[in-house]
């Protein structure tokens, strides 16, 4: 099983010792607090053999390394990246102002307005600054599109994801008296 490995500084090369393969998709959230609603992202695209890595990037308290990550991510390899933010969630915007690569915003739920405000401030971008915005806490999701695009050019993840697509019917199918 493919793991998550977790991202390396801005600029960084990949240590010589790690043995599993370069990240294809990022993972970003604003805050720690948000982890554990992107992780099933991460989960998510190990269960397909997604390579991935996951960190923590503020639009607001790490600006400079938010938009070296962006500005990098496609010469090191990703093919999309997943960004999780809550309140005012300006990461998954920012990301997409700075990459030509598939960004999707994963809205994450707040205190004040339940996530409400992070899926409108995702989901109300400029035109030409383009982010695919799923539901609130729709981490899964996000995997799943991402996903869906990489299998477009890749057999291996299309078989993968077909297969996860049985198993969510076969399942289903299971729990019908």
């Amino acid at each position: 099983m493919l793991r998550c490995e977790v991202a390396h500084p801005v600029g960084a090369k990949r240590p010589q010792y790690m043995d599993s393969p370069p990240p294809l998709v990022g993972i970003v959230m604003g805050s720690r607090s948000d982890w554990e609603t992107m992780l099933p992202a991460h989960d998510t695209l190990v269960a397909l053999h997604i390579p991935c890595e996951m960190q923590v990037l503020s639009a607001h308290r790490m600006p400079d390394e938010m938009f070296a990550y962006a500005a990098a991510a496609a010469g090191r390899g990703l093919r999309a990246i997943i960004a999780g933010a809550g309140g005012a969630a300006h990461l998954p915007g920012m990301i997409a102002a700075k990459t030509t690569l598939p960004v999707v915003g994963v809205p994450v739920q707040s205190k004040a307005l339940r996530g409400i405000d992070s899926l409108l401030s995702i989901a109300q971008m400029p035109p030409g600054v383009p982010v695919a915005t799923m539901a609130i806490g729709g981490a899964v999701n996000a995997a799943l599109f991402v996903a869906r695009t990489i299998a477009l050019h890749d057999a291996g993840v299309a078989d993968a994801l077909a297969a996860y697509v049985t198993r969510m019917h076969d399942e289903a199918a299971a729990s019908t008296p």
